[in-house]
């Protein structure tokens, strides 16, 4: 099967930045999930490999406890706890990876650090309309995941015969968090040839599964109870459903960054339902509702979250916020449920 992305233009020109590089630095988006985490680390570990000596992996804040086992996440360097070893290593740097995000206000603070610097460019991504001045452009928006995207291009540079599991381990954990485990977004024939390459290189697939997806708090058992026995808004007529959790809910389970990762996809159990918004109230940001939204078949989420949430994603995963009272949001939700119902 061929997985080649790049022309053979690309390719040469791709080594060629890489092989001139002395500082290397692979950013990416706040909130970091587990794609942006798993090719972070997947290309760092490759570009080690290379013998490329510093190499540096810069996230804006923190990531949730479930990726933090990942090989290589130790020296992660956020720019919330390190500013000045941050800013000095970007400083230095030559060559820029920008790594699952499509615009560099996606950085939040960062975002200057990449826009001024004088360092070269490249930008792997599988979001929509990518508005980064770069060298090299891989966007590919059927992609999975871009953990696909960071292995096909090592594998078109020559580097799976070398890969070890501190390449292989991220890229699969970004691919399967970024499908919910390979149930969605996940029909086409090279993801799972991708798979079984991975497969090759001893990793444990069932042990990461455990990793990501069995490695929470009892207060998130708890909080997925209460939201959906007492949060959870069904409306049958238009296949659609919402929850809120708000600050006060928050901090009555005790809630750590993750805790409410997956939750969004919950209610899509529901016999019929197509559609399902999450609204959770930023934890130190007043009058800020994060929104999160997943769908089956051929409900565009990316466009509902363009038209009503100042945001945008994928058919079937999309994301925005929103800058109001939770009283505010919930009023939007019915709004955006009625009016761009399931056809």
């Amino acid at each position: 099967m061929n997985i080649n992305l790049l022309t053979e233009l690309e390719a040469q020109s791709l080594n060629a930045l890489i092989d001139n590089a002395e500082n290397i630095v692979i950013f990416s988006h706040r909130s970091p999930d587990g794609d942006a985490i798993g090719s972070s680390l997947g290309m760092a570990a490759y570009l080690k490999q290379r013998g490329k000596k510093n190499v540096a992996v810069v996230v804006p804040d923190m990531f949730p406890n479930f990726l933090q086992w990942m090989p290589g996440a130790d020296f992660i360097l956020r720019y919330d706890k390190k500013k000045e070893e941050v800013e000095k290593t970007v400083s230095e740097a030559d060559l820029m990876f920008c790594l699952d995000f499509n615009d560099a206000s996606r950085t939040a603070e960062i975002e200057p650090f990449i826009t001024e610097s004088k360092a070269k460019k490249v930008l792997i991504d599988h979001h929509l309309d990518p508005n980064i001045d770069v060298e090299i452009k891989v966007s590919h928006p059927e992609a999975c995941s871009t953990c696909e995207l960071v292995f096909r291009i090592i594998w078109q540079l020559g580097g799976f015969d070398s890969m070890d599991k501190d390449v292989a381990v991220p890229i699969y954990c970004g691919m399967m968090t970024d499908t919910g485990g390979f149930t969605y977004n996940s029909n086409r024939p090279e993801i799972f040839f991708i798979i079984s390459q991975l497969l090759t290189k001893g990793i444990n697939k069932d042990k990461i599964y455990r990793n990501v997806f069995n490695n929470y708090s009892v207060w998130r058992l708890r909080l997925m109870g209460f939201v959906m026995y007492t949060k959870l808004n069904v409306f049958n007529e238009y296949h659609s459903s919402y929850f809120t959790l708000t600050r006060q809910d928050l901090k009555h389970f005790h809630f750590i960054k993750g805790d409410a990762e997956g939750l969004v996809n919950m209610p899509l159990q529901i016999k019929g339902m197509k559609l399902s918004i999450s609204l959770r109230e930023d934890t130190e940001k007043p009058n800020t509702i994060w929104v999160s939204l997943r769908s089956v078949d051929d409900f565009p989420c990316n466009k509902m979250a363009e038209q009503y949430f100042n945001g945008g994603g994928h058919l079937n995963a999309a994301g925005g916020h929103l800058y109001c009272s939770m009283d505010e949001a919930e009023m939007i939700v019915n709004k955006a449920i009625k009016e761009f119902k399931w056809q």
